[in-house]
């Protein structure tokens, strides 16, 4: 028999929550008649709404969840439990008839666990494949590793006309994004590189506009780079919701920025893009898999993909070592159509299904477009 209701569990940060979207999409494909549920940060969440292959969407959090679950019967047949928390892991058990994790610090969670994820050792390169590692007992194999995420027509039509309001315009438009967040302020390019780079666009292409996005957090620096470019910059950041956020994403013809949930936002989108990868977490780790217009580019110590560790890098490692004269090529080369090949999808292992985890897989397989 197929599961009727599937619970997903991971509470994290806006760009892990979009780097599920592949395990959602391939528990879809296998079971295009389930109820899939995604539980996740009430902030992180949203990225997620309006995907054909989700559900619903529940707010969790390790405070709350050991408040949840208690009254009434079991509502899932399954449920995957993302992360070390407990408190969410117990909560699946008491809301699941069968529950898969990876292993836990606790002896008698893992006992009651239907399967565990990556016994037998593998290390994936891709935060995407060590996701996935959780759908090997089930015996399934990605549906893609490629991030989605979902415009609405209605999102579109409020981008434009906030656009057309404004009188915001330019040829290029381009988004730039030069903060990560507060706790990964190591991934985060000089805003006087910023500066100086758009400074050379205007200089080849005089018509260009720049959309600041970003967070309060670097409002000093956004404010900075706002200043320098006069007329031909609008500042965004600050002043838009998520979803607001991928929907102005999804009008630039250029995307410049750093690593960070908007960057993967920009890279589901598959508009043209320049992103920047500190050492300890390169593009082979985070980058887009099957981006058609995409120059991801790596730290110097992390070229040739080199994965951290190994690659000589730590969290002092300055981004200031990727040169504004590399960053404007890459610009250039974008703006004239050339990209390199898109990144293929990682290897996978053979799935291994567990014992008592035989579930009836459909062949369906359209059932979500990207």
């Amino acid at each position: 028999m197929a599961p009727r209701r599937i619970l997903v569990i991971s509470v994290t940060r806006i760009g892990d929550t979009l780097l599920m979207t592949p395990v959602l999409r391939t528990l879809a494909r296998a079971w295009p008649d389930a109820e899939i549920t995604f539980a996740g940060h009430r902030k992180r969440i949203e990225v997620l709404r309006h995907l054909p292959f989700v559900r619903r969407l529940a707010a969790i959090s390790k405070r709350t969840a050991p408040f949840l679950g208690r009254f009434g019967r079991r509502r899932y047949d399954l449920a995957l439990v993302y992360g070390n928390d407990g408190a969410l892991v117990a909560y699946a058990l008491r809301v699941a008839d069968r529950v898969i994790a990876f292993r836990q610090h606790s002896d008698s969670l893992n006992r009651r666990l239907a399967a565990i994820g990556r016994e037998d050792g593998f290390q994936p390169t891709h935060a995407v494949t060590l996701y996935l590692l959780l759908l090997r007992p089930l015996g399934l194999m990605p549906d893609g590793m490629y991030v989605s995420y979902r415009v609405t027509p209605e999102e579109d039509i409020w981008a434009r006309a906030r656009l057309a309001r404004e009188r915001i315009a330019g040829t290029p438009l381009i988004g730039l994004q030069v903060a990560s967040f507060p706790t990964k302020s190591h991934r985060d390019w000089p805003i006087e590189h910023f500066i100086e780079l758009c400074r050379r666009i205007l200089a080849i292409r005089p018509n260009a506009h720049f959309l600041i996005f970003g967070g309060k957090a670097e409002a000093g620096r956004t404010r900075a780079l706002h200043a320098s470019l006069g007329f031909h910059g609008t500042l965004l950041a600050g002043t838009l919701s998520l979803r607001e956020t991928g929907a102005m994403m999804k009008q630039v013809d250029l995307y410049v920025g750093v690593d960070t949930g908007p960057t993967h936002i920009m890279g589901s989108l598959h508009r043209p893009m320049v992103a920047m990868y500190h050492p300890t977490a390169p593009s082979s780790a985070l980058g887009p898999f099957g981006h058609p217009c995409c120059h991801a580019m790596d730290h110097p110590l992390a070229a040739g993909g080199a994965p951290y560790p190994g690659n000589g890098s730590n969290f002092d490692t300055p981004m200031s070592d990727i040169s504004v004269d590399e960053v404007f090529d890459r610009v250039c080369a974008a703006l004239e159509n050339r990209f390199p090949p898109p990144m293929p999808d990682a290897p996978f292992p053979r799935p291994t299904p567990a014992p008592g985890l035989r579930f009836d897989i459909s062949v369906e397989s359209d059932k979500e477009t990207r």
